[in-house]
């Protein structure tokens, strides 16, 4: 099995393959702290700097060019600059792009989302998942006028809202307390501690928590204790969403009180949605003057324009299907490809995460932290075959990969599994 030297080899084909990349960083540092205005983007010993995208690929500063299995962590489910968003895009720039007023084309992607989503009865835009997710939480405290909230270990809600390991300073002050993903008693135990619960905030699948799946009976546990208890259930659907044509609740038959969204919701554009309930989203009804809700880009024309063109033309629930089918598959046929290392990729439909290890995974703190080297070094070898994904090891497919890209990274994992799977 391959240790730290191979790694360490590894590294030093990448440092010597990329010195553009390193002095752009390296520039970049004087005027942005570490070079860096995205936490999640930084690796070690620098990350790639990329020049353009099209379709599928992506073009980085050393000249080299890669297949796109990252698709911006989900978000670049269209892929880069597809005709049919491209065209929305310029529509819309040519019409005005800050006109000080509502307009027709909010309402025309708020009915596309309401016919899509069976939970969302009315819905709010913001500008990205983490503001939708805010916004969720601040409706559910005063709808109940309740305080505290329940999440997940392992859980990510947006940057502010982040409970992998110790609390961090960036997240913002509500109250919350911590059970554990896939175990209902540490649920209930909460629950009934706390009696000012207003809501439970939870993802159908831990997406930056590593793509684990709720177990069967999870969800609608958590469906009938939140009822029973007076407090909101809250869908952070921001990754799930795309994965199935209303989304993961869908697929796995449990209804939310309220849900959140972003990533491909905007086509590509900067963009976040709460909905859900019409009780629950009457707060924000400005006639009525209770919940104040702004943004100066909430409703601006390029989102709008985009996501109205990614649902009605390109996104359709055949193409979900289509999509998160062809997922499953390369999920399974890379799981069997690395069996004899002991690794694993976890997820649904078209997102995957790879772990170095073979046991089940049924929470965040299942992972193993003492073989990341192999997931490095995967990450770093499929770069030298013209792959690009996320060193954490995410994984999400975009629309315009074919079969011969699925191919090819199939291809490129026997290489890993024949190179570095010997005893």
């Amino acid at each position: 099995m391959p240790g730290m030297l191979e790694l360490t080899r590894c590294l030093q084909r990448y440092i010597r393959a990329n010195p553009n990349s390193a002095r752009q960083l390296d520039w970049a540092a004087r005027v942005m702290p570490g070079g860096n205005t995205r936490s999640v983007l930084f690796y070690e010993p620098f990350p790639l700097v990329m020049t353009g995208g099209s379709g599928c690929f992506l073009n980085d500063l050393d000249g080299h060019r890669y297949v796109d299995f990252l698709a911006e962590y989900t978000a670049a489910l269209y892929g880069h600059s597809h005709p049919v968003i491209t065209h929305a895009l310029t529509g819309a720039m040519a019409n005005g792009l800050n006109l000080s007023a509502h307009t027709e084309l909010e309402a025309r992607l708020a009915s596309l989302i309401v016919e899509r989503f069976a939970c969302i009865e009315q819905v709010r835009f913001t500008n990205s998942g983490t503001e939708a997710n805010l916004l969720a939480l601040a409706a559910a405290k005063a709808y109940t006028g309740r305080s505290a909230i329940i999440a997940f270990n392992g859980g990510y809600h947006g940057g502010v809202l982040s409970f992998a390991g110790a609390n961090t300073a960036m997240n913002v002050p509500h109250r919350v307390y911590l059970a554990d993903y896939n175990d209902m008693d540490s649920v209930e135990r909460l629950l009934h501690e706390h009696v000012d619960i207003a809501a439970i905030l939870v993802e159908p699948m831990l997406g930056a928590g590593g793509c684990i799946c709720a177990e069967p009976g999870f969800l609608q546990g958590l469906r009938e204790r939140s009822q029973a208890h007076g407090a909101l259930l809250i869908f952070d659907e921001v990754m799930t969403s795309r994965l199935a044509p209303g989304g993961l609740q869908e697929k796995l038959g449990v209804r939310p009180d309220l849900m959140t969204l972003g990533k491909y919701i905007g086509g590509g554009m900067p963009c976040g949605a709460l909905g859900g309930r019409a009780d629950i989203m009457a707060q924000f009804d400005p006639r009525q003057g209770r919940l104040s809700h702004a943004g100066t880009f909430n409703n601006n024309v390029l989102t709008m324009a985009a996501g109205i063109a990614g649902l009605e033309q390109v996104y359709t629930r055949e193409a979900a299907l289509e999509l998160n089918a062809r997922g499953d598959g390369l999920r399974e046929h890379l799981n069997d490809v690395l069996a004899p290392l002991a690794m694993q990729f976890t997820g649904q439909g078209s997102v995957m995460n790879l772990h170095p290890t073979s046991v089940p995974i049924r929470r965040p703190a299942d992972i193993p932290t003492h073989r990341n080297h192999l997931r490095d070094l995967f990450f770093f070898h499929l770069l030298e075959c013209g792959i690009y994904s996320a060193r954490r090891g995410l994984f999400a497919l975009s629309l315009p990969l074919t079969d011969r890209e699925l191919i090819r990274l199939i291809t490129a994992t026997h290489t890993f599994a024949e190179r570095y799977g010997g005893d």
